[in-house]
């Protein structure tokens, strides 16, 4: 058959992403025609009014938004830290700084364009998620460009500019026509969703639901 495509919404500052992108590939590790499956990546920013510029601690942002004490937000972050080690990824969300994504998501972009959508993303999860990284100053996504296999003038060129910002709000926008209002989301050969970090079982039971489809024809 022709490659059964899964196009994943997500931002690089999402916990539940990770967690789902994980969840994503242990059910593809044990899948037995992973080989068939591209996963492709798309833009979509969970705070799309956080200005340009502006560096908060997340914590802070989380207790303004939630309206819950020091004490709370730990506990509320803590839960999604536990499941993110049952998943192998260290998370120290104590250290992240919550940033406008739309520079990060060019990155992204012209990650996938030299083939490393995927390793771009997974590094930008980790340097925010993991790291304490700020992933707005394009310094520090040079660096993570870099570590990728991206050339550094190419990274330089791309964030001096507007390069790939079309493609990025070409995400969000397809994101709106689906009614995707929350991510990580996923769409299996352009019919199958699923939404939210779900178990890997359920990802699997996704994965030979579209294959099956697939396979019968249209």
């Amino acid at each position: 058959m022709s490659t059964l495509r899964v196009d994943v919404w997500s931002d690089v500052v999402c916990p539940w992403c990770f967690i789902g992108k994980r969840r994503l590939e242990t059910a593809l590790a044990s899948f037995e025609h992973a080989d068939d499956v591209e996963v492709r990546w798309h833009s979509f920013q969970l705070d799309p009014s956080h200005p340009v510029g502006v560096r908060e601690p997340t914590f802070d942002v989380l207790a303004r938004k939630t309206g819950g004490s020091p004490a709370q937000v730990r506990e509320m972050t803590q839960r999604v830290t536990d499941l993110a080690t049952a998943e192998g990824l260290t998370y120290r969300l104590d250290r992240a700084v919550s940033v406008n994504t739309l520079d990060a998501h060019r990155l992204a972009h012209l990650g996938a364009a030299h083939g490393l959508g995927d390793r771009t993303h997974e590094r930008l999860l980790a340097a925010h998620l993991g790291e304490g990284e700020v992933v707005d100053d394009h310094e520090t996504l040079v660096r993570l460009g870099v570590e990728v296999g991206l050339p550094e003038d190419e990274i330089r060129q791309t964030l001096a500019g507007d390069a790939y910002a079309a493609e990025v709000r070409a995400d969000f926008a397809e994101a709106r026509r689906l009614g995707i209002s929350g991510v990580p989301f996923f769409v299996l050969d352009g019919r199958y969703g699923v939404s939210g970090a779900q178990p890997t079982e359920t990802f699997a039971a996704a994965l030979r639901q579209a294959y099956e489809g697939a396979t019968a024809g249209r």
